[in-house]
């Protein structure tokens, strides 16, 4: 009987995505073959604290499975007990973890951070498991730092020539050292209505559409609830498409896919929730422009270094039809109502088939590093 390969899951998060982070984890879990791989889930609380769940050889039915009593545990051993044995064995490839019969003697083969947000895909998590050695799935350190910044994301873009929207950014000790500066710039270049964000952030977390001073205040002051640095961008009058990316040095385009929100704008209620958002896969759109959506994409994640997966967003605009980048998603969510999946599905890749590529392209990215000569000897 060939061995099963062992996949650790790494999903929640101390990260304002967090419930998000939940359900892909659930999703992925269920559409994993379970004929060829074994489950090893880690929890990680709000708290940021690591709980090793026992092995999955099926599908579950509810995340409560996974994550057992919400209440936040207290500080003690136990509780630490998760990143505590994590660390203890991650000085080599062979992570020892117990299994129902409490044996210890099966390691990781490959980690899917199925993580949202900070502490999770800003780069973080990734520089762990590449000082313990350990396959990963997705963007290494630099690609998930980059991808995560909304800021760094657009000067790689512009660096790479990608057409962009116009913004302003700020950190907090600038905002708060001289507003009324800032509050000009945004006036002056960016205009109303416009859009504020956290810059490290995703999900549509903490952002608000502001269309005059005192709305754009009070979106700053949300923005800077989730991060110390703001991000401020035009309106622009257009369509949102999508596009999904799989590979390492020569990654693939999918077909492109348009949102239409249920609200105002694309935001956490209506990615996550009401599930009345139309997905409209393939989007509506000419071979020609297609096309330039799927070299763009593929433009923006060569930009960033990326590997394995991301989702490229993009903004085509309703009057003249131009396109512009909008940002880089290095893990995207593969929730039921998500469109990474989805825009595969319809490039003819089942979720299944696209699960097995993500965890081949982690062997390999991982097989091609370790090729690398990290000591140099000058005797």
């Amino acid at each position: 009987m060939t061995k099963k390969i062992r996949v650790g899951l790494l999903f929640g998060g101390k990260s304002g995505e967090h419930d998000v982070s939940l359900q892909t984890a659930q999703a992925v879990i269920n559409a994993l073959d379970h004929s060829k791989y074994e489950i090893q889930p880690f929890y990680i609380t709000k708290e940021g604290q690591w709980k090793a769940g026992q092995t999955l050889h099926g599908p579950i039915n509810e995340i409560k499975q996974l994550t057992g009593n919400e209440e936040p545990p207290s500080l003690d051993n136990e509780s630490r007990q998760g990143i505590h044995f994590l660390f203890n064995d991650f000085s080599s490839k062979e992570v020892a973890v117990s299994d129902e019969a409490g044996q210890s003697d099966k390691t990781l083969d490959v980690v899917f951070p199925l993580l949202h947000g900070t502490f999770g895909e800003d780069g973080t998590v990734q520089g762990l498991l590449e000082m313990a050695n350990i396959p990963y799935v997705g963007g290494g350190v630099l690609a998930s730092a980059v991808g995560m910044d909304k800021v760094m994301m657009k000067k790689l873009f512009a660096q790479a020539g990608l057409p962009q929207c116009v913004y302003r950014y700020f950190k907090k000790s600038q905002w708060l050292k001289d507003q009324a500066y800032f509050l000009m710039e945004i006036e002056v270049a960016v205009g109303y209505p416009c859009f504020v964000k956290p810059a490290n952030l995703g999900s549509s977390v903490g952002v608000s559409k502001a269309s005059n001073r005192e709305e754009l205040l009070q979106a700053i002051d949300e923005a800077f609830r989730y991060d110390l640095k703001v991000i401020v961008e035009e309106y622009v009058n257009a369509r949102e498409i999508e596009v999904s990316v799989l590979g390492n040095d020569d990654p693939q385009a999918s077909v492109p896919g348009e949102v239409v929100s249920s609200n105002e704008f694309y935001d956490y209620r209506a990615k996550y929730i009401d599930g009345k958002s139309a997905l409209i896969i393939p989007a509506e759109v000419s071979e020609e422009t297609a096309k330039q959506l799927r070299d763009m994409a593929i433009t923006a994640f060569q930009a960033i270094e990326g590997s394995g997966l991301a989702r490229v967003d993009f903004f085509v605009g309703k009057d003249d039809g131009k396109i512009l980048v909008n940002e880089i998603n290095t893990m995207p969510g593969f929730t039921p109502f998500s469109m990474y999946p989805l825009l595969w599905k319809e490039s003819g890749k089942s979720y299944q088939e696209l699960l097995d590529d993500l965890i081949t392209l982690a062997f390999e990215r991982h097989q091609e590093r370790n090729h690398i000569q990290y000591t140099f000897d000058i005797s």
